[in-house]
Order: structure tokens, then C-alpha cells, then sequence
């Protein structure tokens, strides 16, 4: 397998994106459980026929450039290949020296985003981005070495992992983390995602309620053609509830941040809603911690 995604990893990324779409619409076709669950997620957010046949193939697409993005030399910079919008926004939280959290989904190419930020500002302050360790011990080693380049480190979701999270930003350093990921039991609350009941973390609200942090929606759209990315930057449409308002019940407050949260991330979604990955299995029961 490692031979494979180093042969892949030295193709073009036109040939890996017509790839990648063969390889979506066959996962489609072949997974009766992945095609229903595709099709009903998108069906709550009312993405309509054309929107479903797009996703397919950029789910595909996603899943193979990764090794390009995995195994390319940390000399190799993903620039040109990167455009930027509204960095200002980045600009302005570093400026402030008061730490960053940057939120994506499971949108576009969300790999490119941190590598793109370590290049760009990671001399000026570092990013650590949290992740889940694969099971298989082959894929846990390489997604540890991959993802860890000049002025990129990992975090793993454990306690350690969020204390790691926590220190970085103490030291006015940026974050980032994929909110509509499902955490384990007891590490988020039942809010809704597109009307629909989702399990929702409540680390990056406590990330930044805690520390003072910045906060920032990001998003990175695969471009036409197979020319690149495009990386958007916004703010949270919405400010997070204070915890006084609420008067100590901290459920109800988490329970709120998670809602802001998940409308932030339909927010995101209805920017390019071809390239979120309606197929992951947002509404699932959360896992034993």
C-alpha cells in the first residue's frame, strides 16, 4: 500500500482528480449503505440531483490526492497552487498575539489547508491541528509523519492532545480542528446539523471561551480543471454565548456553543456544497471514549 500511494503521490493532480472521480462513483455504486447515507444527508440540507452527482466524484477526488498531500517534500511548496482570501483576517488575529482557532468541516480539500497556513504564516506562529489516530498502525505511523512539517504539529484527540491544543494557544499560537467530526461519548452534546439531531463537540467553543482565542471559519475549494485550491477565510456569523448567561448551567451553554457551531459549519457547506463529504456519517451514535 505504501508503495502504491508513493507512486500515486508523483502524479499529477489532474490525473489523481480523474482518478479520484472513478474511484467516488465506484464506492458509490458498490456501498448500498454509503450511497442511502449520501443521499439523505444531502437530501436534509436540500442539495438536489446535479449536487449529489458532483459530490460523489469530488468524495473521490478528496481521497485521492491525499498521498500528493501526505507524501510531498516539505521543500516542495504547495504555492502557486494555493490562492488566498481574506487573509487579512489571519492577519489581524496573529497581530493581536491572543492565539487562533481555525474551523473547517469535511469540505474540499481540507488537507491543504493547514500545510497551506504552515508555509504562509507558520515562521510567525506555528499550527497544531488535531486529528484521530488511524486504527492500522502502518496508516497511524505515515498520517503522523505527513502531517508533521515546518511550523505544523499534531495533536492527537486524546486529553493529551487537547492540553497540547490548549498550551498552543496559551502561547499565542493558531489551532485548528474539523467541528462536524463525531467525538467520543462524552466529549460533546446533541445539537441540530441541518435540522437534523448531530453529536457535536463542544472542544472549540471551550478552546476559545477558555483562552481568548481568535476564531475563524475557514474553507478550501478545489478549483476547476485540477488548477489548485482556493483557501476562503470568514468569520463566525455569529458570536458565541457567554457562559453567565446561562447562570451556571453549563449544559445549556455548551449545548447553545454546539448550535452556533453547527450553523457556522452549514454556513461554510452552502459555500461550496458539491465538495462536502455528504457521505460521512455525521448523525451517528458517538463511540465509547
Amino acid at each position: 500500500m505504501l508503495t502504491l500511494m508513493s507512486w500515486l503521490s508523483r502524479r499529477s493532480l489532474g490525473f489523481l482528480h480523474a482518478l479520484g472521480s472513478l474511484l467516488g462513483w465506484a464506492a458509490y455504486a458498490l456501498s448500498g449503505s454509503y450511497r442511502q447515507r449520501l443521499r439523505a444527508n444531502a437530501a436534509l440540507a436540500g442539495i438536489d440531483a446535479r449536487g449529489r452527482r458532483a459530490a460523489v466524484g469530488q468524495a473521490g477526488r478528496m481521497v485521492a490526492e491525499t498521498p500528493r498531500l501526505w507524501l510531498r517534500p516539505a521543500s516542495l511548496p504547495l504555492e502557486p497552487a494555493v490562492q488566498w482570501q481574506q487573509t487579512e483576517l489571519i492577519e489581524h488575529a496573529l497581530a493581536a498575539g491572543r492565539g487562533l482557532v481555525l474551523l473547517t468541516p469535511h469540505l474540499g480539500a481540507f488537507e491543504v489547508i493547514a500545510q497551506a497556513y504552515a508555509e504562509r504564516f507558520g515562521a510567525r506562529q506555528p499550527v497544531t491541528v488535531l486529528y484521530r489516530p488511524a486504527r492500522k498502525a502502518w496508516l497511524r505511523e505515515l498520517e503522523t509523519t505527513a502531517r508533521s512539517r515546518p511550523g505544523l504539529h499534531t495533536a492527537p484527540a486524546t486529553l493529551a492532545g487537547v492540553r497540547q491544543m490548549i498550551r498552543a494557544l496559551r502561547q499565542g499560537q493558531t489551532v485548528g480542528l474539523l467541528p462536524d467530526q463525531v467525538p467520543p461519548d462524552g466529549m460533546g452534546v446533541w445539537a441540530p446539523f441541518f435540522g437534523q439531531p448531530a453529536y457535536t463537540m463542544t472542544l472549540a467553543s471551550r478552546l476559545t471561551l477558555q483562552t481568548g482565542a481568535a476564531l475563524l471559519l475557514t474553507l478550501c475549494e478545489r478549483l476547476p480543471r485540477s488548477t489548485g485550491w482556493c483557501i476562503r477565510i470568514f468569520e463566525l456569523p455569529e458570536p458565541l454565548p457567554l457562559a453567565a448567561a446561562f447562570h451556571g448551567n453549563d449544559a445549556a451553554h455548551q449545548t447553545e456553543c454546539a448550535a452556533v457551531m453547527n450553523r457556522a459549519m452549514e454556513f461554510l457547506i452552502r459555500q461550496c456544497p458539491a465538495q462536502y463529504l455528504w457521505g460521512y456519517n455525521r448523525y451517528k451514535a458517538p463511540r465509547s471514549s
